[in-house]
């Protein structure tokens, strides 16, 4: 099964400092509903998994952050893609859970629930270095893209040398797809 995994804020829709807290602050990168319907006319189950601590902040509610998943679902399916599925941290860095990022627990949530038992093919695209952490943690495939917090992360740290860098989401969905041909 080809499953990719995509980080939201910074990666799907534009991020902000002082989170994304309604459906009409929740925008699309340019290129980016494309790439999700390209990746998913090509075969591949893609899922988001996301750090939402403004649930656990209380700065919008699981109904808001619903309706914000519905009108990423809404894009995508109108275009003829589809989105296998959305995994949420709704916890704060304070809380300690185990399912924030980078701790590993949603992307092991996914593979169990996708049935996926050989990590080493799965790519997760994120824009920052705790979104490498995560998907490194359990041997996978580490892909970066330079929107978001991307252009600070190659900036601030050194990434290993397994990282795949691209300028953005629908960049990185040309090379997976055109990488198969």
């Amino acid at each position: 099964m080809k499953i990719i995994i995509l980080d939201r804020d910074g990666v799907i829709n534009h991020d902000s400092e002082h989170y994304i807290k309604s459906v009409e602050e929740f925008i699309p990168i340019d290129g980016s509903i494309d790439a999700i319907t390209r990746l998913s006319h090509a075969g591949y189950k893609v899922v988001i998994c996301t750090n939402q601590s403004g649930i656990g902040r209380r700065l919008y509610t699981m109904k808001t952050l619903n309706d914000m998943h519905q009108k990423l679902y809404d894009l995508v399916e109108n275009q003829g893609g589809k989105i296998a599925g959305i995994f949420i941290c709704p916890h704060t860095p304070e809380d300690n859970c185990d399912c924030r990022k980078p701790k590993p627990k949603m992307i092991i949530d996914i593979c169990n629930r996708f049935g996926v038992d050989n990590k080493s093919d799965l790519m997760f695209v994120g824009d920052s270095y705790r979104d490498l952490e995560t998907i490194m943690a359990v041997g996978g495939i580490p892909v970066l893209v330079k929107t978001g917090n991307g252009k600070r992360t190659i900036a601030k740290h050194k990434l290993p040398e397994n990282v795949l860098i691209f300028d953005d989401l629908l960049h990185f969905s040309e090379y997976i797809i055109h990488k198969e041909d």
